[in-house]
C-alpha cells in the first residue's frame, strides 16, 4: 500500500499517461493537472487536446493549460494549490525556480535515460542512434538546469537486438510510472537519500529534426540500422530513390561482403531491400515512398521496380 503525497501533475505527450494512469490507480491525492495548450495537428491543422489532458478530464481532474508557465498568472495559480510536491513528465516547458522551490518535498522529474547519461530532450532516440546496449529510467529532483537534479531512483533495461524507438518509448513510459510511485512513497516517508549527478560522466541528446534521418550508406551496416531504429517511427530514417525521398522501417545488419559502392542495392526480394554499406550491408523490409503510405518490401515491389545496382541516396 503507496502513501503517496498531494501533489501537481505537469505532463504533456503520450509518455507522461502511464506516470498519470499509475499514480490514479496508487490513489495520489491530485490536485491539479497542468499540460501544454490544445494545438492544431495533422493535416486539417485540427485543434487537439494533449494525451495528459484526454485522461485527466475522462478521470475527472481539473486541467490547466497556460501559455507560459512563467507568467505571473501561472506561478500564482500553481501556488494556491499548495500542494506537497510537483512531478514533472515530460511537460514541454521549462519551470522557473519560484516553481521549484514551491514544494516541501520538490519537484519530481522522470527521464528516460540513466542520467547523467543522455541530458535532454531526445534521450530515447540518441541510446538507438549511439547503439547503447542498455538504457533505463531515473527520477530526480529538478533544479535549474537541464537534467542536472539530484538523482532519487534509476531503473534500468536492457535494450532489444531490434528495438525501435516506438518500442523502447512504451517500455520506458510504463517502466518511469513504476518507479514514479515508488519515488514518491519513498520521499513522502523519507526514506529517500537524493545522490548528486557525476557531471563528468555526462552525455548529451539534442532536440531531433527531420534531416537527422538522412542515412549515410558510408557508414558500416550497424551503424546504419541503429540510426533507422532510434528513428522510427519520428523522424524516420530516410533516403533518395529517383530523386523522391524514401523513408525506411524494419532493418538488419548483414555481415556479408561486396564490391558494390555504399547505397547501392545488392538485390530486391519479398524478403527485403539489400544495400550496400561502407562495411557490410543492410537489409530493409518496409518503404514508405513520399506522399505514399509504408509497405513491406514484398508489397512495394509489386507497384515499384527496384533494379540491382541502383543507387540509393542520390
Amino acid at each position: 500500500m503507496y502513501d503517496l503525497p498531494s501533489l501537481i501533475f505537469m505532463g504533456t505527450p503520450g509518455f507522461a499517461v502511464p506516470s498519470l494512469r499509475a499514480l490514479l490507480d496508487a490513489g495520489a491525492p491530485i490536485l491539479l493537472v497542468v499540460t501544454q495548450p490544445d494545438r492544431p495537428r495533422g493535416r486539417g491543422r485540427r485543434v487537439v487536446s494533449s494525451p495528459v489532458k484526454k485522461l485527466a478530464q475522462e478521470k475527472g481532474l481539473p486541467v490547466y493549460q497556460p501559455e507560459k508557465v512563467r507568467s505571473p498568472e501561472a506561478v500564482e495559480r500553481i501556488a494556491a494549490q499548495e500542494s506537497a510536491c510537483i512531478v514533472v513528465v515530460a511537460y514541454g516547458q521549462l519551470l522557473p525556480a519560484e516553481i521549484l522551490e514551491m514544494p516541501p518535498l520538490g519537484a519530481v522529474n522522470v527521464h528516460a535515460s540513466l542520467l547523467p547519461k543522455y541530458r535532454g530532450s531526445a534521450p530515447i532516440h540518441w541510446a538507438l542512434i549511439r547503439g547503447e546496449m542498455e538504457t533505463g529510467v531515473t527520477t530526480m529532483l529538478m533544479d535549474a538546469g537541464m537534467d542536472t537534479g539530484d538523482i532519487l531512483l534509476q531503473r534500468k533495461a536492457v535494450i532489444q537486438p531490434e528495438e525501435t524507438a516506438g518500442s523502447l518509448h512504451d517500455r520506458l513510459a510504463e517502466e518511469g510510472a513504476r518507479v514514479l510511485v515508488e519515488t514518491l512513497d519513498l520521499l513522502k516517508r523519507g526514506n529517500l537519500e537524493p545522490r548528486a549527478q557525476d557531471s563528468s560522466r555526462a552525455t548529451y541528446a539534442p532536440m531531433l529534426a527531420k534531416e537527422d534521418g538522412k542515412v549515410d550508406w558510408h557508414e558500416d551496416a550497424k551503424q546504419i540500422c541503429c540510426r533507422i531504429r532510434g528513428l522510427d517511427p519520428w523522424p524516420g530514417g530516410f533516403t533518395y530513390w529517383q530523386g523522391k525521398r524514401l523513408k525506411l522501417f524494419g532493418c538488419r545488419a548483414l555481415s556479408i561482403s561486396t564490391e558494390a559502392e555504399p547505397g547501392t542495392v545488392i538485390a530486391a526480394a519479398d524478403n527485403g531491400l539489400q544495400v550496400a554499406a561502407g562495411e557490410g550491408a543492410v537489409l530493409i523490409e518496409t518503404l514508405q515512398l513520399e506522399g505514399r503510405r509504408p509497405l513491406a518490401v514484398t508489397d512495394f515491389l509489386r507497384g515499384h521496380h527496384f533494379q540491382v545496382e541502383d543507387k540509393l541516396g542520390e
